[in-house]
């Protein structure tokens, strides 16, 4: 946490987490989309946006566009994975509905720490990832595998066995069942665990970087128009993905 971090409002980190989500539709924000989606005037807005500019987060002048500088990005997006960290612990793992899950995480995510996201996207991904998740919670291995902790290896070779296990019980007229597809087929919404990263080694460090492997959990958020770029969310975090880079990961679709 950074010390704008620190002296940062939670209106104010409303402002700049709903900035990034109007400049990811678009290359620029307005002011009067700013207040249409916060429900305040206008004249709040133009107040909270000079604050802003006065310190370094966004470029803004009276009556213009609003753009976030790449502080104000990278804080925005911290704020935008915690909203969304809660919102999905809620969803996934507690079953709430998602609009009172959207409601709650609004009010929570500005006195979370970053340790506690962290724990909630290691048990987040635990119990969609592991299938043998009850087993190992009803040893007491907690928020995650306690094996995997030690050797990300052994992860990755219980999945595949399972997974192996589960392709033989399937019976050929049932194949369909196993989709296995390539991320780049995958439609917004639609989730899959990966079964190998191809490629060119750049892509491949950049997710393993967020200590993905084979076996997580990866979601399609958005397909721009052209079909390219693909922004995804893996383990809390957003990535956007050239066309072909998504054409080299191979996952399995999750029906």
């Amino acid at each position: 946490m950074t010390d704008v971090d620190r002296v940062l409002s939670e209106s104010t980190e409303n402002y700049l987490e709903t900035i990034l989500l109007l400049v990811q539709k678009s290359p620029v924000a307005r002011a009067r989309d700013i207040a249409l989606r916060l429900k305040v005037n206008r004249s709040s807005v133009s107040g909270a946006l000079h604050d802003l500019s006065g310190r370094g987060l966004i470029n803004y002048e009276p009556y213009g566009f609003v753009t976030l500088t790449p502080e104000g990005t990278e804080i925005a997006t911290r704020i935008l994975r915690r909203h969304e960290a809660l919102r999905d612990f809620f969803v996934n793992v507690l079953g709430i509905d998602r609009a009172e899950a959207d409601e709650a995480a609004c009010r929570m995510e500005h006195g979370v720490s970053k340790a506690i996201i962290d724990r909630l996207l290691d048990l987040s991904t635990f119990m969609e990832t592991c299938p043998k998740v009850g087993e190992k919670q009803a040893r007491g291995d907690g928020y995650r595998c306690r094996e995997a902790a030690h050797s990300l290896e052994k992860c990755e070779l219980c999945v595949s066995r399972c997974l192996e296990n589960v392709k033989n019980r399937v019976g050929k007229g049932d194949s369909n069942k196993m989709s296995v597809t390539v991320l780049s087929e995958l439609k917004p919404g639609e989730k899959g665990r990966i079964e190998k990263l191809a490629g060119a080694g750049a892509i491949r460090r950049r997710i393993a970087d967020m200590g993905v492997i084979k076996g997580s959990l990866v979601e399609v958020i958005r397909v721009a128009p052209m079909g390219d770029p693909i922004d995804v969310k893996i383990r809390g975090y957003h990535l956007t993905l050239r066309k072909t880079e998504a054409a080299d990961i191979c996952v399995q679709k999750v029906v």
